[in-house]
């Protein structure tokens, strides 16, 4: 009987061991990718720490000083959450739309897929610089085209009020990516239960509400949670429209302050790089990035509850 019971315990043993190693890749991952560094962020949140000295223990002063002191940390704030409301709903409507467009063409599919996808594959940085020229006040061509046609001509870039709206039409120029997410779930929605509306009489609406919505939620909750998080690290753009539209050329020894025009581009992420690398407060950086990693999860867990985002199937 001992035997028996000792045989059955090196095998769960055994068993125990070989499922460990199976996840050891994962858990080894998640350790050194995901906990350290979370844990390490909580920790210097509480230190005064400049990467010279070693860090001293500060209590709750650098959240105090992010949350009360710190000028550009609301109106970055306010920003990023434009940003992830305004700016991702209109890139998931705006790709659903060019989806359902394309997958209705009956001739030069591929030509149009191509052309709307291309804008996606520009790197960042050459796109941004390139609305900038596109968007420039006085010689841009925009401008140029709207004042001939008698239309009061926007700032954009140099303008606190259309800067946003600025870096939401490249945002919805490279859309390529959810447009081609959205045509492969449109093609994949079974042909029958569109036939099978249409004898019932329902109307367009009503096939996409009833008919398309319900099949492809799961993709457009995919989106929009992408989406969120993409927004929650909206970095690059804002970045280089505020520095070309700036005109400010950033050489050795100068520090560009982010946010051109009046802080109306600053983002969070934008104030994790300039608190950290720029004015060496690690303490604060860790701040902004524990309440960006905070905003983020409660975005995705609020999107997941609601089943699809933004929109509910079926309602």
């Amino acid at each position: 009987m001992a035997a028996t019971t000792y045989t059955l315990r090196a095998k769960h043993r055994r068993s125990r061991l070989r499922t460990l190693a199976f996840l050891s890749p994962w858990l080894i991952g998640f350790t050194v990718f995901f906990a350290y560094p979370m844990i390490s962020t909580v920790y210097f949140s509480f230190m005064h720490y400049d990467g010279f000295r070693p860090p001293t223990w500060s209590g709750t002063k650098n959240w105090r000083y992010v949350f009360e002191s710190y000028p550009f940390f609301w109106p970055a704030l306010r920003n990023t959450l434009w940003l992830v409301v305004i700016m991702v709903t209109l890139r998931v409507l705006f790709g659903l739309g060019i989806g359902m467009l394309i997958t209705k063409i009956k001739t030069g599919t591929g030509v149009f897929r191509t052309l709307f996808y291309l804008p996606y594959l520009a790197p960042p940085v050459a796109a941004t610089m390139a609305f900038a020229f596109l968007l420039n006040p006085g010689t841009g061509p925009v401008n140029s085209l709207l004042e001939s046609i008698g239309i009061p001509a926007p700032g954009w870039f140099n303008d606190p009020g259309w800067s946003k709206p600025a870096l939401t039409m490249l945002a919805l120029w490279g859309v390529g990516d959810l447009m081609v997410i959205f045509m492969a779930a449109l093609l994949d929605v079974p042909r029958e239960q569109y036939e099978a509306a249409e004898l019932d009489g329902a109307t367009p609406w009503q096939r996409f509400r009833y008919v398309t919505l319900p099949n492809i939620s799961p993709i457009i909750m995919f989106a929009v949670v992408t989406g969120v998080i993409g927004a929650m690290q909206y970095y690059t753009q804002p970045l280089v429209a505020g520095k070309v539209a700036s005109g400010v050329i950033q050489g050795a020894g100068t520090m560009f302050e982010p946010g051109y025009p009046e802080h109306s581009t600053l983002t969070l992420p934008q104030l994790v790089y300039n608190l950290g690398f720029q004015r060496f407060d690690y303490g604060s950086a860790c701040v902004v990035a524990l309440v960006l990693f905070a905003l983020s999860m409660a975005f995705t867990a609020l999107l997941m509850r609601r089943r699809g985002g933004l929109i509910q199937a079926g309602d």
